[in-house]
């Protein structure tokens, strides 16, 4: 009787051992890192979301905002993170497609992160002031060739600074770092007040950051640089205007994990995406800041990041604008 006793416990033992190590995923809330501040696009774009996917989950995120160095320090401390399901980050286009271009000393690479997917594509525009008497990008290049043209960022290195350098350079100014003046700001916000208040010429900018000005007249758009048309920006496209180039030139954002992400875990994040992104408070947010909403698989994710970095690494390369520091 005390063998079949201990035998049944034995029993007992081993299978709670492989309930545990079989245990299915994810058995706790989940840690999500937000590299970028409170307010910002990809911020808005979390915390909208959130509520759905933790809702396909089965348990709550828990969000945190771990800001610093251009969406650096958030970044790394994914990517010293168990890769367990259980931290993960809102990636953005200017943690890991700008910040490789441009700086030489970033702390990681694409490599060291499991990009589950990229759910929202933020497109670009240019804007100016209703009343600065440009109408076109080709207004924009003759005022530029006459002098005393200048826009602004979120700051040196951010993806408002290649936008606007890359913009230029697209349509025919051979020095733009020298034929417009940058004037970084301390934020996007900032950014395009700059334009607004008459600091600066111009700025290109995610459109969720110009949506609000541009509905009240108070910013002309001149420029998208998508290939289709952005609802609420009464401004050619890239591909109208003969720059199909600048398709690349795009906020975006997107979820990963640490290098080492199991499979299945990566796979139930992708079945999870795909029912929250048809929340309709996610999705009528996102279409209210004039982003665009495509779900991504890993493999098409990484295939995009790669390809918008390739483009901005080589313009970042032919025009010096790389941070050694």
């Amino acid at each position: 009787m005390k063998l079949r006793t201990l035998g049944s416990a034995l029993a007992l033992g081993v299978g709670l051992i492989a309930g545990t190590a079989m245990a299915e995923y994810p058995e706790r809330p989940i840690n999500m890192i937000i590299p970028y501040g409170a307010g910002g696009a990809t911020d808005i774009s979390a915390r909208t979301i959130a509520e759905a996917l933790g809702t396909a989950a089965g348990k709550p995120l828990i969000m945190a905002n771990v800001t610093g160095a251009g969406g650096a320090t958030g970044s790394v401390a994914v990517q010293n993170a168990k890769p367990d399901g259980y931290t993960m980050l809102f990636a953005r286009v200017g943690s890991h497609s700008v910040n490789p271009a441009m700086k030489a000393t970033l702390p990681y690479t694409l490599d060291d992160f499991h990009f589950v997917t990229v759910y929202e594509i933020n497109p670009v525009a240019c804007a100016v002031r209703p009343d600065s008497g440009i109408e076109s990008m080709d207004d924009l290049v003759a005022k530029v060739a006459e002098g005393g043209v200048s826009y602004s960022s979120s700051g040196v290195g951010s993806l408002l600074h290649l936008a606007g350098a890359m913009v230029l350079k697209e349509f025919g100014v051979e020095d733009p770092l020298n034929a417009a003046t940058h004037i970084p700001q301390k934020g996007g916000g900032e950014a395009a007040t700059a334009v607004l208040n008459g600091t600066v010429t111009f700025i290109c900018t995610n459109t969720s950051a110009l949506a609000n000005f541009v509905a009240n007249n108070q910013l002309k758009p001149i420029l998208v640089t998508t290939e289709e048309p952005v609802v609420g920006f009464d401004a050619p496209t890239a591909n109208d205007l003969g720059k199909p180039r600048l398709n690349a030139l795009v906020g975006w954002t997107g979820i990963a994990g640490p290098a080492g992400l199991p499979d299945d875990v990566s796979a139930k994040w992708g079945d999870w995406i795909v029912e929250a992104a048809q929340d309709a408070k996610f999705s009528d947010t996102m279409a209210s800041m004039g982003s665009v909403i495509d779900v991504m698989s890993p493999e098409e994710a990484i295939d995009f990041i790669n390809g918008q970095y390739a483009v901005f690494k080589a313009l970042v390369d032919e025009l010096g604008m790389r941070i050694e520091g």
